[in-house]
């Protein structure tokens, strides 16, 4: 499933080993100006309101928008509804992390560095996302972050608080996420971190696919995220999942229209294969990365793993053909999760997982059933004090067997408080 032009480089880690907020462990090298999603200018900001020689915040967006000539395309009538994030000085975001400081240092990845904050006006802790003027991503991806995150009002959908635009700064503000992102649980567990029980692992997945289907149903227009990947699922606390980073998400086709025509971007390993291979972006082509990250979550492998052998380095193509043999499916799962998981759980997890990473873009099932289908099994919930305990197994044909001789702890929902990052 060759995803030409996707993107697969590691972005250099924090100083404390973590690496995410910053919504790019993965550094998308590749992204493009024409690509992004087009939105609308504020119409509530005129010309007479932009004086000759200070251009205040506000009007900074305006002008970033009519530069970067993107239409409107975000809402019918091109008004945000005054849901548009608040717009906050340079002062105030260098008073939040005094001074940038390097101790309140997150993470970098491609749109630049991620710094833990304190809003003292809104006495909240936030994640601010300072643009690298050098980096891979640019003015582009900081405006349809702000108008896309601006106009979403979902609880599975990170919340952008603010954002500065002043001179050549351009910074986000988030809500701070204190467990980080999905991939620091599932991947490369540092010693102290306990294990994503089963019924975490799929409040996680369904919860990641009810934000995703609100892009894709609710939104007006409706939107293609198109960077779905663990690492852009944060993590709340009670490990409540949340979609982050929107800088590629692209409005889908309406009305007669099957597909968007664009140049392919994302991540390699979550890229549909038929939007690799056309341009040709539909929302089944997040459909495809959800499958993806839904296998990531039950089996505790990466998308892509450049450690294991030739045929077991692509997650998906690693999978397919134990799909097609059921009694091999405890050989898929975790083994970290050290047999503690419902085996109908399980096929039903792969199941899903099997429809919706099918090559075929119209084999895979639309968003809305993924989600009833995952609200249903995170509503099954796995007592290893009740039920019964599997037999571990070690996964086929793999030389690699130290998630199987792992033995800690597995965590559950209650009482769970560890940071993804080290603060």
């Amino acid at each position: 499933m060759g995803c030409f032009r996707c993107t697969g480089k590691s972005s250099k880690k924090s100083e404390n080993g973590n690496d995410k907020y910053s919504s790019k462990k993965n550094k998308p090298d590749d992204r493009t100006a024409s690509d992004a999603l087009k939105v609308s200018p504020n119409e509530n900001v005129k010309e007479t309101d932009v004086k000759k020689e200070v251009v205040c915040k506000d009007d900074q967006l305006a002008l970033d928008v009519k530069g970067l000539n993107l239409i409107d395309e975000v809402t019918k009538d091109g008004k945000t509804d005054g849901k548009r994030a608040q717009s906050l000085t340079f002062d105030e975001l260098a008073e939040a992390t005094d001074n940038f400081r390097s101790d309140c240092f997150l993470g970098e990845g491609g749109f630049g560095k991620v710094y833990k904050g304190h809003l003292a006006k809104l006495n909240q802790d936030v994640a601010i996302k300072q643009l690298d003027r050098n980096g891979s991503q640019g003015i582009r991806e900081f405006v349809v972050e702000v108008l896309t995150l601006g106009l979403a009002d979902h609880p599975n959908l990170v919340k952008l608080i603010g954002f500065c635009a002043e001179g050549d700064q351009r910074l986000l503000v988030y809500e701070y996420m204190p467990l980080g992102s999905l991939e620091n649980h599932l991947h490369e567990l540092p010693p102290d971190r306990q294990v994503l029980d089963w019924n975490t692992r799929m409040k996680i997945a369904a919860g990641a696919a009810q934000g995703l289907e609100y892009l894709h149903d609710e939104m007006k227009p409706p939107v293609i995220y198109r960077d779905l990947k663990c690492s852009n699922i944060l993590l709340g606390e009670g490990y409540h999942p949340k979609l982050s980073d929107f800088g590629l998400a692209k409005v889908g086709p309406i009305g007669d229209k099957t597909h968007v025509s664009t140049r392919v971007m994302g991540t390699y390993g979550y890229c549909a294969p038929d939007y690799a291979m056309t341009g040709q972006l539909t929302f089944k082509s997040d459909i495809y990365s959800f499958g993806v990250v839904l296998l990531e979550i039950i089996t505790g492998r990466k998308a892509i793993d450049h450690t294991k052998t030739a045929r077991e380095q692509n997650l998906v193509a690693w999978a397919r053909p134990l799909f097609k043999d059921r009694k091999k499916f405890p050989q898929m799962v975790d083994p970290l999760l050290q047999g503690q998981y419902p085996v109908r759980g399980l096929y039903q997890a792969l199941a899903i997982a099997a429809m919706c990473v099918q090559e075929q873009p119209n084999m895979r099932p639309v968003i809305a059933d993924v989600v009833t289908a995952l609200n249903y099994l995170a509503s099954q919930k796995y007592d290893p004090q009740i039920h019964p305990i599997q037999n571990p197994r070690r996964s086929p044909s793999s030389p690699n067997v130290k998630r199987d001789d792992d033995r800690r702890q597995i965590a559950g929902n209650e009482g769970q408080r560890e940071s993804g990052w080290k603060d």
